[in-house]
């Protein structure tokens, strides 16, 4: 029997089933995504590959099982909760809204808010004002971009997508005037959907975030576990490894390259 809350044992359970179950977005790339072999992949996915070699290790289980399940945006966090998957490797923002209901690794990634427009418009925010700005919906971009006009007192039409993709081709059709996203997502589909020669994407970010894989909120044991296994993977270097394996030909922002010198020394 699967118990959620503080009671949880993630780790007992684990040992007991020789099983860990990781929750990962699809529509996030190249943070989470299924790619064309029809598999997980990404740069949480990926971290999270590392953790179930680092949990078989520790826990000393010869063979692990490990199984992914696609999750989506409004649902990820309840399905932490619920203890359907143990361990969130998505694209998921560290904010204590969230951590009312679960509990996150250290971070694993730091990214922020941008702007994907056409390369003729204006670069500033009240330029957007009185025009349709898309973003996906349920996400901290959305909190960020209603946020952000709001006290600037910028009044635009914002438009909520289902997906990345959904809203880079409403701006491509002219539907919208700009898409908001994180800058890591937003240069993988601006690369994607061929749009280099006719649109840009701000080098200004609204935000930011300190991203983390979710896990059981009061399962103290077992986010100590994981954290334990991301600090190694940081001290080794095998997290920056994963970052260009991830992202080739891109360099890991300043935010991103301080994160890997702070992170938690291991004992």
């Amino acid at each position: 029997m699967i118990v959620s809350g503080a009671s949880a044992q993630t780790i007992d359970r684990i040992k007991e089933t020789s099983e860990i179950r990781f929750g990962f977005r699809t529509d996030a790339a190249p943070l989470s995504y299924v790619n064309d072999s029809g598999r997980p992949d990404g740069l949480s996915p990926r971290i999270c590959d590392q953790i179930a070699r680092g949990i078989a290790n520790k826990l000393d289980i010869k063979n692990l099982n490990v199984t992914f399940t696609p999750v989506q945006a409004d649902n990820r966090f309840d399905m932490v909760a619920s203890g359907e998957i143990d361990l969130l490797c998505g694209a998921a923002t560290i904010t204590l809204s969230r951590r009312e209901i679960v509990d996150f690794s250290i971070p694993t990634f730091v990214d922020g808010t941008s702007v994907l427009l056409p390369k003729t418009a204006d670069n500033t925010m009240i330029s957007l004002s009185g025009k349709k700005v898309g973003m996906r919906s349920d996400t901290t971009t959305e909190e960020a971009v209603f946020n952000s006009f709001g006290s600037a007192g910028i009044e635009a039409k914002l438009v909520r997508f289902v997906s990345h993709p959904d809203g880079i081709k409403a701006l491509r059709n002219g539907e919208i005037d700009a898409y908001f996203a994180d800058q890591s997502i937003l240069l993988v589909n601006y690369l994607a959907a061929g749009m280099t020669e006719g649109f840009k994407i701000s080098q200004e970010i609204l935000t930011i975030e300190k991203q983390g894989l979710a896990l059981t909120k009061g399962d103290s044991d077992f986010r100590l576990l994981i954290d334990d296994i991301l600090s190694q993977l940081y001290a080794q270097g095998v997290m920056e490894e994963i970052f260009h394996a991830a992202l080739p030909g891109i360099e890991p922002s300043e935010a991103l390259k301080a994160l890997y010198v702070i992170a938690p020394t291991l004992p």
